[in-house]
């Protein structure tokens, strides 16, 4: 590969006006994906908007902005592109103003205080890519670890939407009798802020999210988010990560469909999650069906907020969390477990639920702390199955 000409081309195509698109170029082989973050490194100083490219050890790819993408000149260096697309959260927009809980109704469903006697989850380590937390909540003092925020190296993590504080909370909340607890108080949040003011975020700070949990030994990531598209370079994080021995637990979506799922949820190598309801019920609000691997409470979900409070909020993201809590307690009781091996004994052990508006018992359940702790060892499939 001639990287001189490939770093004049990208110099000369890269938009500083945030203007253009935005786009991931994947390389096919790990040595040339090294010489060239060598000599990129060598280059940003004397050519300033070099500086706008970020790379993905993981994924042996770079993001930058294009101002003109050539598909050919893509072809001649050996590489491929794909458009770097925008990311929503999956939760209600405008959540009501709401006082300390204790146990939320979520936690005490799913039978978590009846674990802790087991286990608390003590210890696993939880990448939460969201919109980052609330560093201040008395609830969620004892719960956090520094993270990273990939929108602001300079700063903390800090939360300026709420949702990612919420999910937060509903996975490790410790704050005793009087206020909230969480499904696993003992675990740890390391919180990764991908998302912005709005719960939006580009693929690219998502796979850099994943980049960070796998340098730095997560156990489990939760994904509260999606897109209707597919990335194959999601995708093949998401692959990677799964392979370093984390659990990927990802919501998937509001959109009340029997048949789909969002993706990053709909890749094989996540837990995809659906939303019930106090009723026992799937949410009227969540997708549901064979794409599903397991459900949770996700319908007026009481969890920490910004300043201190506490907010009430619908979302295949709120029940995410209750699974994500879950199998940090499983992990702090059997921490070999494989991320294959964790999701059948999440589905082998699952409560029985039914569709929205009848009586049809779905195959995926769900999922319960308690019987999750008492679950018989299981032996995963070599190979992920049931979603593409």
């Amino acid at each position: 590969m001639d990287y001189s000409s490939f770093l004049r081309y990208l110099n000369d195509h890269i938009d500083t006006s945030g203007k253009s698109g935005r786009h991931i170029i994947r390389f096919t082989h790990p040595a040339l994906f090294a010489e060239f973050v060598a000599q990129l490194r060598g280059r940003r100083r004397q050519n300033p908007a070099l500086r706008r490219v970020r790379t993905s050890s993981l994924l042996q790819a770079l993001f930058c902005p294009l101002s003109f993408r050539d598909a050919g000149a893509w072809g001649r260096f050996g590489l491929l592109i794909e458009e770097d697309v925008r990311v929503a959260v999956h939760s209600a927009v405008m959540p009501s103003k709401e006082h300390s809980t204790g146990t939320p109704w979520g936690v005490r469903k799913i039978g978590a205080p009846d674990a802790w006697s087991v286990s608390t989850g003590n210890q696993v380590r939880i990448g939460v890519i969201d919109t980052g937390v609330d560093f201040n909540h008395p609830d969620l003092r004892s719960s956090l670890a520094r993270g990273v925020n990939l929108l602001n190296k300079m700063s903390l993590p800090f939360d300026d939407n709420g949702h990612g504080t919420h999910i937060a909370g509903t996975i490790a909340a410790s704050g005793g009798s009087k206020s909230m607890m969480g499904v696993a108080p003992r675990s740890l949040i390391y919180p990764v802020k991908a998302f912005d003011h709005n719960g939006s975020a580009y693929v690219s700070d998502i796979i850099l999210g994943i980049d960070w949990c796998v340098q730095n030994r997560m156990n489990i990531i939760n994904m509260s988010f999606g897109m209707k598209s597919k990335s194959q370079s999601l995708q093949n994080t998401v692959r990677r990560a799964y392979n370093a021995g984390i659990v990927v637990v990802a919501s998937s979506g509001n959109d009340k469909k029997s048949k789909s799922a969002d993706y990053p949820a709909r890749y094989a190598h996540t837990i995809s999650v659906g939303a019930t309801g106090r009723d026992g019920r799937i949410a009227s609000f969540s997708n549901h069906g064979p794409r599903i691997d397991i459900y949770a409470p996700g319908e007026k979900i009481k969890s920490c907020w910004l300043g201190g409070g506490y907010r009430e909020m619908n979302g295949t993201s709120m029940a995410t969390s209750h699974v994500s809590g879950s199998i940090a307690l499983l992990l702090a009781y059997r921490p070999g477990l494989s991320p294959g091996e964790i999701k059948k004994w999440l589905r082998r052990t699952a409560r029985p639920v039914y569709a929205p508006t009848s009586k049809m018992k779905l195959g995926a359940g769900e999922v319960n702390a308690a019987r999750l702790l008492r679950g018989k060892p299981v032996v995963a499939s070599k190979k992920p199955s049931g979603k593409s």
